[in-house]
Formats: C-alpha cells, structure tokens, sequence
C-alpha cells in the first residue's frame, strides 16, 4: 500500500470496517484504536508476529525506537507515516511499515510490507559488486605493473618482454573469464525460475560435454571414465544449462583432480522423499577439499586456499548452484583431503 496512493482511496476506505480492510490485503495489517490498543490483526499478521490478543497496546508488542515513534507521532498527529522497520530474533526481517487513519472514526490501520527479499538482494548485490571489483583490480594492477616495466627498465630487454607479454596475455584470458562467468551469473539470477523445455537426456548431455572436454583432460594429464546407462535417463530442464553445470564441475575435476589420473562419472536413479531423481556424480582422485570448506564452495569467489596460483574464476560452482536450483535439483558434495572429491547433482526425475 503506497503512501502515494492512499489519498486517491480514502473515499473508499471510508466505505469499508476496518476488519473488511485488513481482510482485504495480503500482508500483515493490524487496526487500532485511539489509545493504540489492538481491535483486530489480520490472519497474516498472526503468522508474521504470533496472535496479537484484541486490547493489546502496540507500543507493547513492537518496542523499537522506531516503532515507538511511529506510534507517538500516528496518536498524536492523527497523520500518516511511513518508517523502515528490523526484526533480529527469532530471524532476522526487514519491513516497511505505513500507519494511516482510517475512516473518520478514530481507528488506524498499521501495515507490514516484508522488504526482507529486497534487502538480501541489496547486501548480496553490494558484496557482489565488491567482491567482483577485488577480483578485476588484482589483474589489472599486474598488467599495469608490467607496462610499466616495459616502457621502463625492460624496454631493450627482448626476453623479458616476451615473458611479460606472455604473463599479461594469461592475465587478460583471466579478466575475460571472470566477466563471462560474471554475466552468466547475472543472467541466471535474473531468472530464478526456468520454463519448462521439455525432458532432456541426461547421459547424452554428459557425454557431449566428455567429448567438448576431451582436449582438457589430455593437457591435465588425466582419463575421463564415463560409465553412461544403456537406457537414456531423462529430466526436465534447459539443455544449454544443464550443459553449463557438467562443464563446470568437469573443467574443476580435471583442474583440481590431477594429481590422481582420473576422473569417475557415473549415473543412476536415485530418490529424495517420494520423488525420484536422476543422480550424476562427478568424482575425481586429486588433493580433496577439507571438510570446513565443504558448505562454503558454491558462494561466489569463494576459493580453498592451497598455497598456488587459483585456477578459476571463483564463480563456476556458484553458478551449478543457480542453475540446478532454477531446474529444482540440488548439487552435494563428498570429500576428504588426500581422497579426491565427489561432486553428486540431483534432478528430479523426468
């Protein structure tokens, strides 16, 4: 309910009971009289805060500053105000709340707008935005170093400039990587929620994707055993993404899992509750990740630190994440150090 907009319906709010208005919205509307006390809380207001017993003074239930002033000023002033309100226990929640009369009867109408959604996405794109910049600057600063060099001290010097070159080269192929990953990222998350593109085989997805991989895994040194189903195993999704998750999670075997030669996939039928699901795991036999690392590896730029240059963008197991959540699948993980790592994708079953 805009504070904008409630001038043009004050004729019919006057024609409504409060009762009527607060049944009429979605959201959590509590009514009070003159004095504050509760005559009625709408039924998304009792899921939203516990029942608000009818004769409840409101300063009593919402104690924040802000909601303390809010009250003062509605009671005295008889205006409408809007204030930003949080929540920390038992959750953290957000709310824009606009208390307004209502009628011309002395009654007030307290509405709860949820912004909690909102204000996730405003943190999470501000340390996106961060953690992106961080991650651009650091190449940067290293192509800039060496141009320096290079119109300076190396500027005769033929085999330093070559390896210069060389370096800034890989440092630029990094910097287009990252924006590519970034802006699959962006228009994954864009789109939380995936139309239907009918069922897609899973087992020939992962064999195109083996096959597109094939020249990775012979410069990492490692073989690729691929133990696909004689039936087809079938799933609804995007054939283009679910293309993207298996090339992510293969690309980080055969980067992370070389030190153990091979590469193990493997598919078969699985069930979450009632539902079944096609179950693709990824299993490499390289250095392991620590267990503490384990939740934290789908976040965006989110690394495990093994004392070497990173390999990758920061983002491609961040982006399985999106693009499995989007097709109702999940993606777990098992992995001890020194005993590679198993990357399992869940889908639900077509």
């Amino acid at each position: 309910m805009d504070v904008e907009a409630r001038g043009g319906n004050l004729d019919a709010v006057d024609t409504l009971s409060a009762r009527d208005l607060a049944a009429a919205l979605p959201d959590p509307v509590v009514i009070i009289d003159g004095r504050g006390a509760v005559l009625h809380a709408n039924q998304p207001a009792g899921i939203a805060f516990g029942q608000i017993p009818r004769g409840t003074l409101l300063h009593h239930k919402f104690r924040t500053p802000e909601m303390q002033q809010l009250m003062g000023g509605l009671l005295r002033e008889r205006k409408a105000a809007t204030i930003d309100y949080a929540e920390r226990v038992p959750i953290e929640r957000a709310f824009r709340v606009c208390a307004m009369p209502v009628g011309s009867g002395g009654l007030f109408a307290i509405h709860f707008k949820d912004q909690s959604e909102t204000r996730r996405i405003d943190r999470m794109r501000a340390d996106f935005i961060a953690n992106a910049s961080h991650e651009l600057r650091t190449p940067l600063a290293s192509i800039a170093g060496f141009i320096e060099t290079l119109r300076g001290p190396a500027r005769n010097d033929e085999k330093a400039r070559d390896n210069f070159l060389q370096i800034m080269q890989a440092q630029t192929e990094r910097m287009a990587r990252l924006i590519d990953d970034l802006l699959s990222l962006s228009r994954i998350e864009m789109k939380p929620y995936m139309r239907s593109q009918g069922e897609i085989d899973i087992g020939e997805v992962v064999a195109g994707v083996v096959e597109s991989l094939g020249h990775l895994a012979r410069e990492s040194g490692v073989e690729i055993v691929f133990d696909r189903p004689a039936s087809p195993m079938l799933a609804p999704g995007s054939r283009d993404e679910l293309i993207q998750v298996f090339e992510n999670l293969l690309e980080n075997a055969c980067k992370y899992g070389q030190a153990g030669g091979r590469i193990d996939i493997t598919m078969a039928h699985s069930r979450a509750g009632p539902s079944p699901e096609v179950a693709v795991t990824v299993r490499d036999h390289g250095q392991g990740i620590a267990e503490e690392h384990i939740p934290r590896i789908t976040e965006r730029f989110y690394r495990v630190e093994t004392g070497r240059a990173p390999k990758g963008t920061g983002l491609g197991l961040a982006i399985v994440k999106h693009i499995l959540t989007r097709h109702e699948g999940r993606l777990t993980v098992k992995s001890k150090p020194g005993e590679g790592a198993a990357f399992t994708v869940h889908l639900p079953a077509g």
